[in-house]
């Protein structure tokens, strides 16, 4: 159970945003609201009241810094993306689930299973169907997870706000690193003793002989793909130093490496180890063509295993070669996948709904049998293929942006950190494959990418106009001068609406 600091930190953390919107310029006031949130705030601690959803590490720095953008700017934000393709998976993703409600008003019988269908129902009570009062509840849920990317879009779409993103990476890496390295020696405490309890299985934080860190995030593997951010994010800015600044920029850049392979996950590991050359060596275009083709390889991989066209036994085989252990964690997750799918199947649309009705469940107990870890398999089983093509079309909608109005075309001038915070997000949604670790901060970098593809569109359509000119804050400062009000904050050209 969480202590009274638990929830005094998420009281007090609407406070601490405030202060950094008057000690700060908007953008990095947002980017250290959202991430210092997520950094810091208790795991898996929430403030309930009735009828509305929880408050926790997410809803309230989401909803805090929404409030004070629109209170800084005096005006609504637009609450969509430019073009038609972004505004249609916007829309789907927050409504799909509303049919899903409806859709799963009847209880779910719990019993033995083949295949995914019902046989023989057991002594356990019936998973309970879903109510009107849910359909609200997800929609609201849906549009506050959904704040960041709104906000990205607005404040962080110039290579300026790109460059905010990936520097805060850096500074928060290097101080995030010195609880990391704790938990690394004596063990992952930190939670338990500051907010009193451990959020996850404490068995799963020891791998290969040692400790992995999870400070206040849900698993070590989140944390380790933070850890794989912030050292992509030094790679650029060593890449792009003054000479004299590269000595303390390979420091920094070795120093978070270092901090990532003690973290002791070797899937972020891994994208580090492929993604780092093209952050350190390729230009913009072949950047953004890597992180698009990372991103058609996230969006259609669901597809082709739930059409079985992936060879699962083949490699499970070839892996127990190298790591029997390793082949058969492997081979435990294709065949929780299976079954996830085969009950997917019964509603392939709109999904089971919320409250484990996606899952197979002890015929005895009553408690859920299979174990969901992939992002796209959970998503799939509670929305359907729906809410799956909205929500990874959303996600991987920046990276297609950027290739077709960056790469594609040669008139672009695409700014070094677009590619490289590409890149890093690419990465992100590569492991929301076999990981959940879709998180807000994910969501604020698919917005300020998209944000600026849409510079890109209109600089291609313009070449005169400098990339910049439609920065959001650069507008909304002008027009303060000039006539002591704000600018509509959102407001962009006809180009760029059919961009």
């Amino acid at each position: 159970m969480p202590n009274t600091l638990a929830y005094l930190a998420l009281m007090a953390w609407p406070l601490v945003i405030a202060l950094m919107f008057r000690k700060m310029a908007p953008e990095r006031a947002l980017i250290w609201a959202i991430l210092g949130g997520y950094l810091l705030l208790p795991e898996a601690a929430r403030i309930n009241f009735p009828m509305i959803p929880p408050f926790d590490k997410v809803s309230i720095p989401n909803l805090t810094t929404f409030a004070l953008c629109v209170a800084i700017f005096g005006t609504r934000i637009v609450a969509w993306p430019s073009g038609w393709s972004g505004r249609i998976l916007f829309v789907a993703l927050i409504t799909a689930p509303i049919f899903t409600v409806f859709a799963n008003t009847e209880p779910v019988l719990v019993g033995a299973i083949e295949s995914g269908r019902l046989l023989i129902t057991g002594e356990a009570p019936p998973v309970r169907g879903m109510r009107l009062y849910d359909s609200a509840s997800v929609l609201v849920q849906q549009i506050i997870a959904l704040l960041p990317f709104i906000l990205g879009y607005h404040l962080l779409r110039s290579a300026e706000g790109l460059e905010m993103l990936l520097r805060a990476l850096v500074i928060a890496g290097l101080i995030y690193s010195l609880p990391m390295l704790w938990e690394i020696r004596f063990s992952p405490q930190l939670h338990t003793i500051v907010y009193g309890f451990f959020q996850h299985d404490f068995g799963q934080m020891i791998r290969w002989g040692g400790y992995r860190p999870i400070v206040f995030l849900p698993h070590g593997l989140w944390l380790s793909l933070f850890a794989a951010m912030t050292v992509m994010a030094a790679l650029h800015v060593l890449r792009h130093s003054a000479t004299a600044q590269r000595p303390r920029a390979l420091l920094i850049a070795l120093y978070l490496c270092c901090v990532l392979i003690l973290s002791k996950s070797l899937g972020p590991i891994l994208i580090v180890a492929v993604l780092a050359p093209l952050i350190l060596y390729a230009g913009p275009k072949l950047q953004l063509s890597a992180a698009a083709m990372i991103g058609l390889i996230a969006l259609v991989f669901p597809l082709l295993r739930g059409a079985g066209l992936i060879p699962t036994d083949m490699l499970v085989r070839e892996l127990s070669a190298h790591s029997a252990e390793r082949a058969h964690s492997l081979g435990f997750r294709f065949d929780n996948e299976d079954l996830l799918l085969a009950r997917a199947a019964d509603k392939p649309l709109v999904g089971w709904g919320a409250w484990g009705r996606n899952l197979i469940h002890d015929p005895i107990t009553g408690e859920a049998a299979t174990i969901s870890d992939g992002f796209w398999v959970i998503t799939i089983g509670q929305f359907g293929w729906i809410g799956y093509l909205a929500t990874f079309g959303l996600l991987a909608l920046p990276l297609f942006a950027l290739w077709r109005h960056g790469a594609r075309r040669s008139g672009a001038q695409i700014a070094p950190q677009v590619g490289s915070l590409a890149l890093i997000f690419s990465g992100n949604l590569f492991d929301l494959l076999p990981n959940a670790t879709l998180v807000p901060w994910t969501w604020l970098m698919a917005g300020a990418l998209l944000g600026q593809a849409a510079q890109l569109a209109r600089q291609t359509q313009d070449p005169v106009a400098p990339a910049t000119r439609d920065s959001l804050l650069s507008r909304a400062r002008v027009a303060r001068q000039g006539t002591g009000q704000a600018a509509p904050l959102g407001t962009v050209s006809r180009k760029e609406r059919g961009a």
